[in-house]
């Protein structure tokens, strides 16, 4: 697994877990969302670069729909649906609440299979 990833993920799990910390739990859970997101994007491009799939423009949205050349369709699909969970997440509304634990740890989950269909 590349460094970068394992170091995202790593972040992910001590802001999940790491209940006797002071700050509050729901700015901890976004930034767990935040770390997997940043995990997810690593292992994409990681997995374009091996497979010398070069995506210039478009940012992340088209580096995942260039992830259909180097996967099956539907990790691709459901590459882009966690990705599209996490950056909801990832991102304050005033009018909603943050994502919960379950939510994170579900998306923790996701991740984790998604890096062992991504080979990274």
């Amino acid at each position: 697994m590349n460094p970068v990833v394992k170091q995202w993920l790593a972040t992910a799990e001590q802001l999940i877990h790491d209940d006797a910390s002071s700050t509050a739990a729901a700015l901890r859970f976004r930034g767990a969302a935040f770390a997997l997101r940043a995990a997810l994007e690593a292992a994409v491009a990681a997995t374009l670069s091996a497979a010398a799939v070069e995506v210039t423009a478009g940012g992340s949205r088209a580096r995942f729909l260039g992830l259909r050349v180097c996967v099956d369709a539907s990790t691709a699909q459901r590459a882009k649906a966690v990705w599209g969970a996490l950056c909801l997440a990832c991102h304050y509304h005033h009018y909603e609440l943050g994502p919960s634990k379950e939510q994170v740890q579900s998306w923790h989950a996701d991740v984790v299979a998604l890096l062992g269909c991504l080979n990274t």
